[in-house]
């Protein structure tokens, strides 16, 4: 049998730097599959992957037999060829893995771009996806001579979309990629001398890149910004400040210079635009999040002459959809401005997780940009955006007068995506903890917070992206509860109908009418959550802490001024908190929750806020300590990844566990720039000083005896990981084992520690898979895992659990196999 792995094309092309560029086309291959299974849960198998890390991967060969499938059939190596467009595809491609391979003449750098792909191993290295084919996924790689190999993991619907594979050979060991730019606009009226530009810079050389400037100039204006260190062969997405207040109109060139000690590395330009008065435009900012530049788009308020405060509409955007195209989709109101966020990508995170975050923090640049009315703020959205809106509805009800989702599917369990869908239920104990990490998700659960807001839901009766059985699914849920909400089908509508599928007048008409009432002019509230990090409060009332983690906690109150009482019951809440606003100082409130005894209580002060904790009867308490879960740290392990987290990786171990902890952090920091526009700090371990990095999400790799930031910053940690066992509180595991877990920065108020980590080489291999970027996807504060779950799945996941309020083990809930 004729052994087949590659075959090149060699073509000439211009590249962006207008020099004759070699790319090589690897146009042949062989694919197997189905054989893995990732998702929207912390549970993943990988056939594949667990044979490479155990050493047992043959080397393919067409017909040859990689695995024998969950019913005995064989899973074999089948071949490739690609297209004219050099695209390969094939029914094998479908949940399974495209191998390749490169003949190199002698060791040298290249750039990788494989398309199509969710991430890919390179010689056994993981290396960031395209799962897109957007086609700026260049990764710089060191080609040994001979035979290098290339397993491409490709997902569900790889065998429509196909996978492409190229090498070119760089001119520059560093250079700037002017592909996937993040630029604001200019905008007459507005503060144009100090505007962020995200571009991307590839270090094909062997060594971390410090002491590098940028220097920008635009109309003659210069500026030169610092920038931030770049690993060797890796890419980084950095920020620098343009000054573009002499640019009048059009499109203006700006001119990138990269430095480093004064030596000139690269120079490049790219183009900024002056927008017309009264146009969309984008404008971008620095994100509190990952210190990434983002933007997001706008449709400004047609002049009216009016004095009043706008109103403001918040349009979340629907997949593929860049903001500003969503911007432009709404003519100018001459009673409100448009804002629409990114999500961090058109694809993002469907507006969950840090697309949720990316949404709150611009919906905050947005009310202090443009003073809008407090009381008219609207919320609508399209498509993956109405998801969007109905989440962010139901997450945060008290931050919307009325929302409008147009096209919307309500959870991503039910509609599923590129992702693969939550399970329906779980077949064990254990993976009934890792399900209910992703409880906040569930929109269906959280209808009744729908109670305080206008609702219109519009949809296309022919839609057949969305099917309008979601909207009537909502329809009728609405319909049992709700006296404030309208429905409509446009007939023969699909999933875009033009413009009006958002830019609906009934639907500005519709919130006209509505607006967000003072906490205090409100005496009914029901709300639930289900993780008071994401969502704690509801006008007067706040839930803090949960008596079981993660499931959903409900609080249904009225407040009585006359009577001066507050009374009602709750379900699942630890700790609470009620503002008593709307009662006067001096005043003898009696709360009464739960049929228990009632607690009076005499108001000190104006707005004061008094906290209840449930015992036998609820008591008066103080506020959680900065120390015990909180709204702002309640965990689970995905809630690190925020507060400018900083990647902080092992030297320490054998010099395989340090390779390893090396290359998984610039794994994870590829994929971060990839799913959500961002960019990361990846420092060893020797050069973190916690002082340097206050108040920052740090995300460790490693363990006990590998990483030297562990003792500084997991000193009183109840877990601990070294060679050969983890021990968590008194229970101990002990052979291949990898783990995941999240405990709070013992030197911050905000910040969390995220520890990936294993006991040995194939323990550390295990924790590779970084589906915990997938929006939605659900974590546990802590599991512990074997390799084998990649063969075996859910039998081989050692342990899973939630700490305690007080972050202990003993308080908290865990479950073992």
């Amino acid at each position: 049998m004729r052994r087949i792995y590659f075959s090149l094309t060699l073509l000439l092309t211009l590249s962006i730097t207008g020099l004759a560029q070699r790319i090589i086309h690897l146009d042949e291959g062989l694919a197997a599959g189905p054989c893995h299974q990732y998702g929207r849960e912390a549970l993943y198998t990988d056939q594949l992957a667990f044979q490479l890390y155990n050493g047992t991967l043959a080397k393919p060969q067409e017909g040859a037999l990689l695995l024998k499938n969950a019913k005995g059939e064989d899973i074999n190596w089948r071949k490739v060829k690609a297209d004219t467009s050099h695209r390969l595809r094939g029914d094998s491609f479908s949940n399974g893995y495209v191998y390749l391979t490169y003949q190199s003449e002698k060791e040298q750098t290249a750039i990788l771009t494989v398309t199509g792909n969710d991430m890919l191993f390179f010689n056994g290295v993981p290396r960031g996806g395209d799962m897109y084919r957007y086609g700026w996924m260049n990764l710089p790689v060191r080609l040994k001579k001979g035979t290098n190999e290339i397993y491409a993991r490709v997902a569900r619907f790889g065998r429509f979309g196909g996978i492409a594979a190229n090498l070119t050979f760089p001119e520059k060991p560093v250079f700037i990629d002017t592909k996937d730019a993040t630029l604001p606009d200019v905008v007459p009226g507005l503060k144009n001398d100090s505007l962020w530009i995200g571009l991307v810079v590839a270090n094909t050389s062997p060594k971390v890149l410090t002491g590098l400037q940028i220097k920008a100039v635009v109309s003659g204006k210069e500026v030169v910004t610092h920038l931030p260190s770049i690993p060797a062969l890796s890419l980084r997405k950095i920020g620098f400040v343009v000054n573009a207040s002499g640019v009048q109109t059009g499109k203006q060139d700006v001119v990138v210079t990269l430095t480093q000690a004064g030596k000139v590395i690269d120079s490049k330009s790219v183009s900024i635009q002056s927008v017309e008065e009264g146009k969309q435009y984008s404008r971008t900012f620095v994100s509190e999040l990952d210190g990434s530049v983002q933007y997001y788009a706008v449709s400004p308020q047609l002049k009216s002459g009016s004095t009043e405060k706008p109103a403001l509409f918040f349009s979340v955007h629907g997949a593929e959809v860049q903001a500003i195209s969503q911007a432009r989709a709404y003519k100018p109101k001459d009673w409100g401005v448009l804002v629409a966020p990114t999500n961090r990508r058109p694809r993002g995170f469907n507006w969950e997780d840090w697309g949720r975050l990316d949404a709150l923090e611009v919906l905050d640049i947005a009310k202090i940009q443009y003073t809008p009315d407090p009381a008219k703020i609207f919320l609508t959205g399209h498509s993956m955006g109405g998801h969007g809106t109905w989440f962010l509805g139901a997450t945060y009800p008290d931050k919307w007068a009325a929302i409008a989702p147009s096209a919307g599917y309500p959870t991503l369990s039910s509609y599923g995506s590129h992702d693969g869908v939550i399970p329906d239920s779980a077949g064990s104990p254990i993976e009934a903890v890792l399900l209910r990490a992703s409880n906040p998700s569930n929109v269906l659960a959280l209808t009744s917070n729908y109670k305080s807001l206008g609702v219109y839901v519009a949809h296309g009766d022919a839609d057949r992206t969305v099917p309008v059985t979601y909207a009537r699914q909502m329809r009728d849920i609405l319909g049992k509860f709700h006296r404030d909400f309208s429905y409509y089908e446009h007939i023969g509508g699909e999933h875009w109908y033009g413009d009006i599928s958002v830019d609906w007048p009934p639907i500005f008409n519709f919130f006209s009418w509505h607006s967000i009432p003072a906490d205090t002019a409100v005496n009914a509230i029901d709300f639930t959550t289900a993780n008071p990090g994401i969502s704690s409060k509801m006008r007067w009332a706040a839930v803090h802490q949960q008596l079981t983690t993660l499931k959903y906690s409900r609080v249904q109150l009225n407040s009585d001024k006359k009577t001066k009482t507050i009374t009602g019951k709750t379900d699942n809440v630890a700790l609470l908190s009620l503002d008593l606003g709307a009662f006067p100082v001096g005043t003898d409130v009696s709360v009464t929750l739960d049929s228990l005894a009632a607690l009076e209580y005499k108001v000190k002060k104006e707005n004061e806020t008094i906290y209840l904790k449930k015992q036998n009867n609820w008591q008066l308490a103080e506020a959680p300590t900065k120390t015990q879960k909180n709204i702002l740290r309640n965990g689970t392990f995905k809630d690190a990844f925020r507060n400018r987290m900083v990647f902080v990786y092992a030297t320490g171990g054998s010099r395989e566990e340090a390779i390893w902890a090396l290359e998984k952090a610039k794994f994870d920091a590829e994929s971060w720039y990839y799913r959500g526009n961002g960019a990361v700090d990846v420092i060893a371990d020797k050069d973190f000083l916690p002082q340097n990095f206050k108040d920052r999400g740090v995300i460790l790799y490693g363990n006990q005896d590998t990483n030297a930031a562990w003792n500084s910053l997991l000193k009183d940690c109840p877990v601990s990981v070294t060679k050969g066992k983890i021990t968590v509180g008194e229970k101990q595991f002990t052979g291949d084992l990898a783990t995941y877990f999240v405990y709070p920065r013992p030197d911050s108020d905000i910040a969390s520690v995220a520890v990936i980590a294993g006991t040995s080489k194939k323990g550390f291999q295990a924790a590779n898979a970084n589906q915990y970027f997938s929006g939605g996807s659900g974590f546990p504060d802590l599991m512990i895992f074997s390799p084998g779950m990649l063969k075996d799945g859910i039998k081989e996941v050692k342990m899973a659990g939630f700490f305690g309020n007080d972050w202990s083990v003993e308080k908290g809930e865990f479950v073992n196999n």
